[in-house]
């Protein structure tokens, strides 16, 4: 499910100090699977030295128009034709006006504009001082190089070479790697509207104590990434975790069920996929104390009373979209025990065409897990493997369903 396996990439270097990045880039794109050829500026080498980009690529790295390796001495062609996708990591605000005015007086610009347009993508990862990226050539230059046909990642805010802070940091490069992945994963849900819920929830007791699960909140996570990456719009409501919001997404943070159920509701009428991955608490205690609950010392137990929390999943799926096939849901069932009896009676309980059922214990905090999908037609197993692959497996399963193909 690797979309970076086999691919070959022309990896640019422009001058600047975020070039330290790139060479974490190169390693974290060869460990993915695709090839790295590097093509520095001149300005490049006074940051990173060719030699460490070719014992990171494997490759010798290219330094000009002129090298007489390639037995045509064009470099320029050859280079741009063998590439998947031409990656600037770091793109100089200087860089941006070269593609802009179709400079082609040296290598990594020239190969740029020698390019087959129509298929090598042109991806550029900017790095500058905040002032160089708020000027208005460079805004104009940027709008200019996208209209071009330029893919332009975005940067970091934070803090700058130059001591001061602000936007203009180029991506790290594990930030880079997933906007290539993005890039390259078949939009399969493009123009779809997908609301995930993830993580547990807490149900206060008192201001200290709470009744909550060990979801980690990376599976539901990881299916919000991957709906992003095929191209739907993605809102995601997390419990509290803490895990980094995946890039493309708009995250809604909650802590109780209620406030879960509230920000769904409000959030449902626009969506046309929901996926409840959460593990939401099915109670909550009826009254939690202002203060801190104590031991008196007497050995009694407080005595706590409890309520039912809103069912989300039911809720969505009684809704007048969902009963017309316009929102298609699909829920999660974390079991202990008789996985499959437990999923389709939850399935047909909720009433919704697709429940996804795993073992909690096995799977809580975990990197990996096993689903099994269990529609009307039946169940079918997605065997254990890492929470990202498995998320991308679930979004073909479910365009497949939107798109009228067989069940589980």
């Amino acid at each position: 499910m690797n979309q970076l396996s086999g691919k070959h990439i022309v990896l640019g270097l422009s001058g600047g100090v975020a070039a330290f990045k790139s060479a974490e880039l190169c390693r974290r794109l060869i460990k993915a699977g695709a090839t790295v050829q590097v093509v520095m500026t001149e300005s490049a080498q006074q940051f990173m030295t060719p030699v460490t980009m070719q014992a990171l690529s494997g490759r010798p790295v290219y330094l000009s128009q002129w090298d007489t390796r390639e037995p045509n001495n064009m470099p320029h062609i050859n280079l741009s034709r063998e590439a998947d996708a031409i990656v600037i990591a770091p793109c100089s605000a200087d860089f941006i006006a070269r593609l802009v005015q179709g400079r082609a007086d040296e290598l990594l610009s020239l190969l740029c504009l020698a390019r087959p347009i129509e298929r090598v993508p042109l991806l550029l990862a900017p790095a500058m001082n905040r002032e160089m990226w708020a000027h208005p050539a460079t805004q104009r230059n940027l709008r200019q190089v996208q209209a071009d046909g330029a893919q332009v990642l975005g940067v970091a805010n934070g803090d700058q070479a130059c001591g001061e802070t602000g936007d203009g940091r180029m991506l790290e490069a594990a930030e880079i790697e997933e906007e290539l992945q993005r890039f390259f994963a078949p939009k399969l849900l493009r123009g779809q509207q997908v609301l995930v819920t993830a993580g547990p929830t807490f149900e206060a007791i008192d201001p200290v104590r709470g009744i909550t699960n060990l979801s980690s909140g990376k599976m539901g996570f990881a299916i919000a990434q991957a709906a992003s990456a095929a191209g739907a719009e993605v809102t995601l409501v997390a419990g509290p975790v803490h895990l980094p919001t995946p890039r493309g997404v708009r995250r809604i943070n909650v802590r109780s069920a209620q406030d879960m159920h509230d920000a769904v509701m409000q959030q449902a009428p626009a969506a046309t996929i929901f996926i409840a991955t959460a593990a939401v608490a099915d109670w909550r205690p009826a009254n939690a104390a202002e203060h801190k609950i104590k031991k008196d010392g007497s050995g009694q137990v407080p005595q706590l009373a409890f309520v039912e929390n809103p069912d989300i999943l039911a809720g969505v799926a009684r809704l007048p979209r969902a009963q017309s096939g316009e929102l298609y849901c699909v829920g999660f069932a974390a079991e202990s025990q008789d996985l499959l009896a437990n999923a389709d009676a939850k399935r047909r309980r909720k009433q919704v065409p697709l429940l996804v059922g795993n073992i909690g214990p096995a799977t809580f905090g975990q990197d990996d897990n096993a689903l099994l999908l269990v529609d009307e037609h039946g169940h079918r197993e997605l065997p254990r493997a890492s929470k990202q692959a498995l998320a991308q497996q679930l979004v073909q399963e479910i365009a497949a369903r939107l798109k009228g193909g067989a069940g589980a």
